[in-house]
């Protein structure tokens, strides 16, 4: 009687899951596909039933939010800070992490502790002190040299990037670090490789799917970011969330839903097929992370 009892538990602790893991997911792919369809509706169908299928691929409104909303112009400028930041962030990070999570120094200790203490800022409450520091180096720049260098600049803005996602990527890529048995480096110290050509050559290629973890988590929060972007660049070099926005803003006044929704679409589309591609790297990353020997 108890294992018939157990095992109807079970049952309802299964159906429970599924019921939850099946209205998460619906939850996720209705609003993402209705955002594809409506990109492709012309702008008379949306006064009709919202539910309704498209009459047609009416493309036109991603060429308009190209060429006359300057959307092709903020994912040029999204593609190159995103690049950028991941390409400072991966080589300031990936020597941190493994120094500190292979090597005890003095100082090791503090270093961690201020790493792992990062994790807690949340750095949407920073954003208006980076502002008020970039502007007074960019007086500073005018008295003495005529011009400013620091605001709207997208170089400036991937470096911020990449400093505010330090903590965490140093956190995740040292507790993967640690993970790796210590016999790969006693070998190649035996075969004469130094303490650099151990790491590059040896431990980073081994990290590889925490690096693909570190990657994906911060490309998502690179090119969705919007309040840095938003205060830091306010000139027209916009990235892709800030011009969305703006667009949004112009379209919904205009009654143009089409365009609107195409800019949408050229937002999520990157995330979706990267994760899409990772997708296996990144589960192993994730996983792999949390063990110890």
């Amino acid at each position: 009687m108890k294992k018939q009892t157990g095992m109807n538990a079970e049952k309802v602790y299964r159906l429970f899951i599924y019921v939850a893991l099946i209205t998460l997911a619906v939850s996720i792919i209705v609003p993402v596909a209705w955002v594809f369809l409506a990109s492709v509706k012309q702008n008379k169908e949306f006064y009709g039933s919202p539910w309704a299928l498209p009459n047609g691929l009416y493309l036109q409104n991603f060429i308009d939010a190209f060429q006359k909303a300057n959307m092709g112009t903020y994912m040029m400028n999204s593609v190159m800070v995103t690049a950028l930041a991941l390409l400072i962030l991966l080589v300031v990070a990936l020597p941190a992490a493994y120094v500190l999570a292979r090597y005890t120094f003095r100082g090791s200790k503090l270093m961690n502790s201020l790493f792992k203490a990062g994790l807690f800022i949340n750095v949407n409450y920073i954003v208006v002190p980076i502002f008020l520091m970039l502007l007074d180096g960019d007086t500073f720049l005018r008295e003495q040299f005529g011009g400013g260098l620091l605001l709207d600049n997208l170089f400036v803005l991937s470096v911020v990037y990449a400093a505010t996602a330090l903590p965490f990527t140093v956190y995740l890529l040292s507790s993967y670090f640690q993970t790796l048995p210590s016999t790969y480096e006693e070998a190649a110290l035996v075969d004469g490789a130094g303490y650099f050509k151990t790491m590059i050559r040896i431990m980073i290629p081994m990290a590889r799917p925490s690096i693909v973890a570190v990657i994906l988590f911060n490309f998502l929060a690179f090119w969705n970011e919007y309040i840095i972007a938003l205060t830091l660049i306010p000139g027209p070099n916009k990235t892709l969330p800030v011009g969305l926005m703006n667009l949004m803003a112009a379209q919904k006044s205009a009654a143009n839903y089409g365009q609107m929704y195409a800019g949408m679409v050229l937002v999520m589309l990157p995330t979706l097929i990267l994760y899409i591609i990772v997708q296996k790297k990144l589960t192993q990353g994730m996983t792999l992370g949390g063990l110890k020997d």
